[in-house]
């Protein structure tokens, strides 16, 4: 799966224990670098801005005091989306059923692009993908990168479960 960010190990646990999980940390850029930070809540709500602000202000006290970034930097912290990326064996169980792009560092039946639906994910952490008509076997660890695929259907979940949005969203 995809390598892991030199800061995860110093910011995985202070995420985790002010309730949330750290989805992905990744650098972007090099002349004026973000350091991003995509976190879900542990308890299944939705992230809101106020849980951002709470993960951002703590990280940036660790920051500061360890200062493991020499250079300027931008701190981001956000919800990983509807299109959220999936990094580690158990989002692929959580969204079993749904759309996804998966991407491997290794052939796989002579392929490294995958596009079509997650079905499962073994105890070996193999996962079972549909696509075109044909199943797929392929181990977590050969994944260089995967993310849910917005579809209409996911829209419209999305929808169901937050009636404050309305019909609105979804426009034929």
């Amino acid at each position: 799966m995809q390598n892991k960010h030199h800061l995860q190990d110093m910011l995985e646990p202070i995420i985790s224990e002010l309730g949330y999980e750290t989805v992905r940390i990744i650098t972007i850029g090099q002349a004026n670098p973000t350091l991003q930070i995509m976190i879900d809540r542990l308890d299944g709500k939705d992230i809101v801005v106020e849980d951002c602000a709470k993960v951002s202000r703590k990280v940036s006290e660790v920051l500061d005091e360890k200062d493991p970034i020499k250079d300027q930097y931008n701190l981001e912290v956000s919800s990983p989306g509807l299109d959220r990326p999936l990094t580690k064996p158990e989002h692929f169980a959580r969204f079993a059923g749904y759309e996804a792009k998966v991407e491997t560092d290794e052939l796989i039946e002579n392929r490294k692009r995958f596009k079509g639906k997650i079905i499962s994910i073994d105890g070996e952490n193999t996962i079972r993908f549909e696509m075109d008509g044909t199943e797929y076997a392929i181990p977590f660890d050969a994944v260089s990168k995967a993310k849910i695929v917005i579809t209409d259907e996911l829209l419209q979940k999305y929808v169901d479960e937050h009636p404050e949005c309305g019909e609105h969203i979804i426009e034929e």
